[in-house]
């Protein structure tokens, strides 16, 4: 594991703030944000469809705390992006949106340097004001939405109308869901490298942390990690590659059933995991499972580390909650089992104690429940 100090040249100007919201194309965007909503605790809060004059899309917006996603869906037969888009990738995150300062730098920029602008920047506006975008492309079929709300006081965005609240929603309990931490693009083999360097020519982010595949391995498989961050560390995407092993390793599942390169899964920020994790077991969300010998070698690692976990380790044994450390701190991670059929996207909730790693100690534990989810799936 390697921790990047050097930040490398500071950005040439323009600013990358926080991500702003998630973008899904799904097949079905009312149900998926209705699940959503029941099962990890988002609330409606915004609609754009053909009531509100959008003739072709239908988008339905979620936010629990600072978390935004927006699930769309076509309207018509011939809508060939988005039908091709879902029969390569499945339900899936289309566009990483992330809230820009002087966002015509950043696109010059951006554009000097070689990355496919999808749309140059563009205007949209209503009574709250006015918002600029713009998009990239980043790796596989994905995109960036640059957005500059320094002129917008809205709810969301122009062209959406506010929803009510989900009368559902008060008869469950919260879950506490508070940010976007961080968000995993898978690549193909060989293909990380490339990606990582993209980050940083064009969008001026710089490496934090990586791993290798020697440091992170099973007896069957391996994978390789580089985290990008902005200036400011406040956007982080870890960039993982399949390393070649005995069996077939859970970053070339995701490749072979997402169809080339895409978003793995989603870390979600918590203050309180244990509440987190008990109110969406609750609801039904369904976890990888942990062995208890997993518990039985940490309990003796930490007696003699003397790292000081402040839970009850036995509350995160029986919600079978992942802890890494080192000598500053520790964090508290888990992973839902995949959000739909195809075995791509999935959830991971996490607490962070003076630890900005992204879980390396727990890798073995992780690699191995996930290799008992693909051997159930005969794809191991």
């Amino acid at each position: 594991m390697t921790t990047h100090t050097d930040k490398g040249p500071k950005p040439l100007g323009g600013k990358f703030l926080h991500f702003d919201h998630l973008k899904f194309w799904v097949g079905n965007a009312k149900q998926a944000a209705s699940y959503y909503c029941a099962r990890l605790g988002f609330e409606p809060l915004a609609y754009r469809g053909l009531e509100t004059g959008s003739r072709h899309v239908a988008s339905h917006v979620v936010k629990q705390n600072q978390i935004i996603f927006v699930f769309e869906s076509a309207y018509e037969p011939n809508n060939e992006e988005m039908a091709s888009h879902l029969s390569q990738h499945g339900d899936g995150v289309r566009d990483i949106a992330f809230n820009v300062q002087d966002i015509g730098i950043i696109v010059k920029i951006a554009k000097e340097r070689g990355a496919t602008i999808v749309k140059d920047i563009w205007e949209e506006s209503d009574v709250y004001g006015t918002v600029k975008f713009a998009t990239i492309r980043t790796y596989g079929d994905t995109y960036h939405t640059l957005i500059d709300r320094s002129k917008y006081k809205g709810f969301f965005l122009p062209g959406f109308e506010i929803l009510s609240e989900d009368p559902f929603s008060k008869t469950l309990p919260k879950v506490g869901l508070n940010f976007i931490d961080h968000i995993v693009g898978n690549q193909p083999d060989k293909q990380m490298e490339p990606v990582a360097k993209w980050y940083e020519q064009c969008l001026q982010f710089h490496r934090f942390w990586s791993v290798d595949d020697t440091q992170l391995h099973t007896e069957y498989s391996a994978l390789r990690s580089i985290v990008m961050t902005n200036w400011e560390e406040t956007v982080k995407m870890p960039v993982n590659e399949p390393a070649s092993g005995k069996k077939r390793s859970q970053i070339q599942e995701y490749v072979e059933y997402y169809g080339g390169a895409g978003v793995q899964h989603i870390a979600l920020n918590t203050n309180n995991i244990i509440t987190a994790i008990q109110n969406l077991r609750a609801r039904g969300v369904e976890f990888l499972h942990v062995p208890d010998t997993y518990y039985d070698m940490l309990r003796s690692r930490l007696k003699n580390n003397g790292i000081k976990i402040l839970e009850d380790i036995n509350i995160l044994q029986k919600l079978k909650i992942l802890i890494d450390y080192d000598e500053n701190g520790y964090l508290l991670q888990i992973f839902t089992k995949n959000m739909q059929d195809r075995p791509t996207l999935f959830i991971e909730v996490i607490q962070r104690h003076n630890h900005n790693g992204f879980g390396a100690g727990n890798f073995q534990a992780l690699f191995e429940a996930i290799e008992m989810e693909q051997a159930k799936r005969g794809n191991l």
